[in-house]
Formats: C-alpha cells, structure tokens, sequence
C-alpha cells in the first residue's frame, strides 16, 4: 500500500515499489489482505482516486469537476474545496495508523471525538464517529488475535532443507497479526539455524520499518540492536506464536516445492535424490531403488515380489513377481534370501544394471538374508542396501545394531515407505491370485466333467468357488450349459 507524496495524497495498492518518495507500507501475504485493509480505510476516511494535480492555484481557477466518486460517497470533493487540506491530511494520519495496525489508536480518537461532538449536541457528526468505530471493530474481529496482553513485537522464526533456510516474520501488534512475510535463503556453508536469523533480522526489520522493542526468536541469536531486546519463548502464547511461525515458514516450503515440481520436475527429482543420498549415507543418488517383499499364509502359496522406482516415481513395467521355489513352510528369511539371490543373478546374467538403492521390507532378520545372497553374487558393497521395521519405521544398516529414525516429514521417509507399501500391495495380490487358483483348482477340477478351461469361465463371471455355489441353475446353464451345469449342481450340493 502505498500513501503518495502529493497535496491531497491518494492511497492505494500496488504489486512494485517506485523510488519517488512517497511512502509504502507491505508486503502483504496476499491481494486480499491488502484489499481488506484498503476497503476499511475508504469507509472510515474516503480519500480521492482521481490522478488531477491538485494544486492551490487549480482549485482557486475551478479546474475541475466533482467525479461520480464524490456522488456515492467515496470522496469529500477537495477538487473543488469542498475539503480542506487539513481536513484531508487529518483522515490521511488517521488511515496510516490502520495501515500500521495501530486500531486502538484510532478507536481512542474516535471515542473522544464523539463524545465532544455529544457534549456539543451535534448528535450527526456524534453518529458519524459511532458508525466509524462500528467498522472498526468489526474488521478487528476478523484480524487474527493472539492475545491482547502481547503488543509492539516482533516474532521471527527459521525452518531448513538440505539447500535453503526459510526466515519466518510475524508482526504483532495490540495483539494482533498485521503483518506475515517468509523469505528464502540459500545456503552457501554449513549454516546452522541461527545463522540465518543473524542474518535476516536486520534486513526484514529495516525492510518493513520496524522499531519494535521485542523480538521473539525460534533459536537464540548472537545479535546486538539497540533498544532491542531479544528472547526465546519456552511456553505459553509467547511459545504459540513461535510454532505458528515455524508453521508459516514450513507452509512457504511446502507451496514452493509444489510449485518447482509443476514447473520444474527435474529440479524437484534432483533435491529429493539429493536428500536421500544425506539422509542414507549413500555413496550416490538412488535414482533407481527396488524394494522386496514376502506374502504367505503359514506357508502356503508363498509369494514375494520386487517393485521398481526410477526417480522417486513407480516403474511398474520393472516390477516382477516371484513364486518360492526351494522353501518349504512359513520361513520369510529363507523366502528372501531365494528372491534376492534370483533378483540380482539374473540382471548379473542379463547384464542389466543395478538399483542404487535395495530396500527390505523387515528388520534385521530379512536385511540379513537378503545381505547374504547378495554377499554370494559379489554384490555385498557395491550397492546400499536398508530395511524398514513397519511399526516404528525403523531404517537398518548392515552391521549397524542401532536404527535410524528419520522425521515423519522427511521425503526420504516418505519414498521409502511409498516402495515398501507397493511392495507390499504387488506381492500380496500376487499371493491372493496364487491362492485363488488354487482353490478353484483343487475344488472344480476335482469334479468330474469340469476342465480347466470350465474351470476359469465359472471364475472369470463369479469370481469364487463360493459364488458358484450360491448362483442360480439359470446363470450356470448360461455360463457352462445344461449338462455341466447339473453336474456342477449335484457335486456342490454334495
């Protein structure tokens, strides 16, 4: 918002600052806050949008007409002095005050000026200012109250990924948010979070004039302003407004990352891989992860499967069920053991390459059969290999007897558990499907006269051996013929 350097200045938004001289009061977090603030003014204190030179001699010489503006209400006419200049810059004052958040201010001036117009008997000019303090308070209920007893601060909060520092601004004033900015910062060294408030709180105070005696920070800062005191909320509202920063700062991450992967998905892909090199200790990026995972019922139909992610993103054309060959019974360790070894022996043979990154759905018990079978291919090294625990989201590392616990937030988290849940999902339809047949092969092909290619018809259009049983004669007869249809009737029966 901008008050210009003009006789009669006009007041208005604008998204660029001109080095003209004339004042300017932002950024604000949005078009519509701006617009908020700029609709309360020109009902409390009208002042003109005309861009005529309003000069002493113009008026004097009746240059101009009164506009449509004047008409509805919107302008007081000083074009044709039917406002003073005094008058004007008394209601200019005024609406610096609201785009300051000073509202008490400007109530405490409207409350003693309408009783003087009482006093007086000039009951209009008395409801005049009633009618303004309505409009105040009513837009005061909207602003976002913390709490009445924190006034004239400043809170600044940080937020960091592996390549930015995100600095959080809160303006409070008479207990109000009047003001929201974050801006990011790149790291350029092994900044820590106090670095970049160090850095950023005399600039964002200097940019919006800030002369609060109060500054409230997420961690504790080496900073010396004169006349400013700094602190550290532990608990209470002070704390509050800590979080609710930090959540603004996060916030402003989470729109820009969405922002790059729309625009630039290539740059989104290379951060992640990035982090996830850091957050694994990988020797590079895991660009291609496969993830293994074991489905069985005490044994029966054991089923595991392998997917694939090229990219942080689900290569379902790479994905590749196995049946357990050489496992008899329930025994997941031997089960992974075989798949990994038949896995990689077979891109060895193929000469296809190799995933970066093998993910292990389990703990340390499948992360070492797993570990194992690669030892056997000479792999044991040359590729990281991890497993994740479900219930904790525990990550282990070969050798390593202590887990890693990874924020719940973390990308690197959520890719990991992204491939172990589609891991999980390919093999246990692939041991559902097993187990299907199998039932519908050891109960219809056990009846004599139904093959097996009856056999998948009546699957295919009832979808279980239970739904046989329950469909009418009708619908078998449609589906198989008459006599089949019998013969299905009287084993089922049986």
């Amino acid at each position: 918002i901008t008050i210009r350097k003009e006789r009669f200045p006009r007041i208005y938004g604008l998204r660029n600052i001109k080095r003209d001289g004339s004042e300017y009061y932002g950024p604000y977090p949005s078009v519509k806050a701006m617009k908020a603030v700029l609709e309360l003014i020109k009902q409390m204190y009208p002042t003109r949008t005309c861009k005529y030179l309003l000069s002493e001699k113009n008026i004097e010489k009746e240059k101009f007409k009164l506009c449509l503006e004047y008409h509805i209400g919107n302008c007081k006419g000083p074009c044709e002095d039917l406002q003073s200049e005094e008058d004007y810059n008394a209601d200019v004052n005024a609406a610096r005050k609201i785009i300051k958040g000073q509202l008490g201010e400007v109530k405490r001036s409207l409350k003693e000026r309408m009783a003087g117009h009482a006093e007086n008997l000039e009951f209009e000019q008395a409801q005049y200012c009633k009618e303004r303090l309505d409009v105040l308070e009513k837009f005061a209920v909207k602003s976002t109250v913390v709490s009445f007893r924190i006034t004239n601060i400043d809170v600044f909060s940080v937020s960091m990924d592996a390549e930015f520092g995100y600095v959080n601004y809160l303006k409070i004033v008479e207990g109000a948010i009047v003001q929201s900015y974050t801006v990011e910062m790149k790291k350029k060294l092994e900044e820590e979070y106090h670095d970049f408030l160090h850095l950023a709180i005399p600039e964002i105070r200097d940019l919006f004039g800030s002369t609060s005696p109060r500054v409230f920070t997420s961690h504790a800062v080496a900073l010396e302003l004169e006349g400013v005191e700094f602190a550290v909320p532990q608990k209470g509202e002070k704390k509050k407004l800590i979080d609710l920063s930090i959540k603004n700062a996060m916030y402003y991450r989470q729109e820009k990352l969405k922002n790059i992967q729309i625009i630039d998905p290539d740059r989104h892909v290379k951060r992640i891989m990035t982090q996830m090199k850091t957050d694994l200790r990988m020797p590079e990026e895991p660009r291609h992860l496969e993830c293994f995972d074991n489905s069985n019922i005490q044994g029966t139909n054991a089923a595991s499967a392998c997917i694939v992610f090229k990219n942080g993103k689900p290569s379902k054309k790479d994905y590749r069920k196995f049946n357990i060959k050489t496992v008899e019974g329930p025994d997941d360790f031997a089960s992974m053991k075989e798949v990994v070894h038949r896995r990689y022996k077979r891109l060895l043979d193929e000469g296809e390459p190799l995933p970066q990154l093998i993910v292990i759905d389990g703990g340390k018990g499948q992360l070492s059969a797993a570990l194992s079978s690669l030892e056997r291919l000479g792999l044991r090294g040359k590729i990281t290999i991890i497993g994740i625990a479900k219930r904790l989201e525990e990550i282990y590392f070969p050798g390593d007897p202590y887990p890693l616990y990874l924020d719940k937030r973390s990308e690197t988290l959520k890719i990991i558990q992204q491939a172990r849940d589609e891991a999980h999902r390919f093999s246990l339809n692939h041991h559902r499907n097993r187990r299907s047949k199998g039932a519908y092969k050891s109960e219809l092909n056990g009846i004599k006269g139904i093959g097996p290619e009856t056999s998948k018809s009546l699957m295919r259009k009832f979808k279980s051996v239970k739904k046989v049983k329950e469909a009418p004669f009708e619908a078998l007869v449609e589906c198989v013929g008459i006599q089949k249809a019998r013969l299905l009737q009287n084993h089922l029966k049986d």
